[in-house]
């Protein structure tokens, strides 16, 4: 079985190698996995990420790396690099080091086991979180109520970036948010296939201050909440996975 990883980098030159050993580290441990690939996107960054990715994807036969010519923003990055994997299995991995790539395991079991077909990891359900900001939870919290309500799910944390999906779900989800609006979009469309199994699992998270580099802010938020009603509300199932798509043979 093949995990493709998904990683967006925007001005990551202080973490990316760091969090790239992590991967490697974390992969070798995944017994249910007999290969792998990294697609690595950078979305126009203007500090030294892009040229420090190149000389690692040289070095790495599995990796491949894709150039953003205009910074478009993390959905744009994400679809971009959703294109390219080949995997029976797409996770979605973060540039910075608030996510640890040690949770792979506990992610990509249900769906290595044919038990689930989509993976959330909970950052409200994990032993180890760092404690930041109230007002950051409390909107992550509103978020999730809100996009619940709409989906009838019962998640605990949706704007999480740890999701990992069955590669043709995900490959043929019609995807068009550019920025953080693709995880309530992500969200909306998986809840109009009822029969998909989706799985929730507790991870560890370590979240950055926005001095260390933190990216989202309130402006997100409000275009989070018009992505949960647009997606929701305004957008069918043909929109949202492509044409003669069927999830269950």
């Amino acid at each position: 079985m093949k995990l493709s990883i998904v990683v967006p980098v925007y001005n990551e030159e202080k973490t990316i190698k760091s969090i790239l050993a992590l991967v490697e580290e974390s992969l070798e441990q995944l017994t249910s996995i007999s290969s792998y690939e990294l697609i690595l996107i950078d979305d126009c960054s203007t500090d030294n990420s892009k040229k420090i990715l190149e000389e690692i994807v040289q070095q790495k036969e599995s990796y491949t790396l894709l150039s953003q010519r205009v910074n478009a923003g993390k959905g744009a990055a994400i679809r971009a690099g959703i294109a390219q994997t080949t995997g029976d299995i797409v996770l979605i991995q973060d540039a910075d080091l608030e996510y640890d790539p040690k949770d792979y395991e506990i992610l990509v079991r249900p769906l290595a086991e044919g038990k689930a077909d989509v993976v959330y990891g909970s950052r409200f359900k994990g032993e180890v979180t760092r404690v930041l900001y109230f007002w950051h939870f409390m909107g992550n919290q509103f978020l999730t109520f809100l996009s619940n309500m709409f989906t009838n799910l019962n998640l605990t944390d949706m704007e999480t970036c740890y999701k990992a999906f069955r590669g043709d779900i995900i490959r043929n989800m019609i995807l068009t948010s550019n920025r953080f609006g693709i995880e309530p979009e992500m969200t909306a469309k998986i809840s109009k296939i009822k029969e998909l199994r989706i799985y929730e699992v507790p991870i560890s998270y370590f979240g950055r201050t926005y001095a260390e580099g933190k990216k989202i802010n309130w402006k997100d938020g409000c275009s989070a909440i018009w992505a949960i009603v647009k997606f929701n509300v305004l957008t069918g199932y043909s929109e949202s996975f492509r044409e003669g798509f069927t999830p269950f043979d």
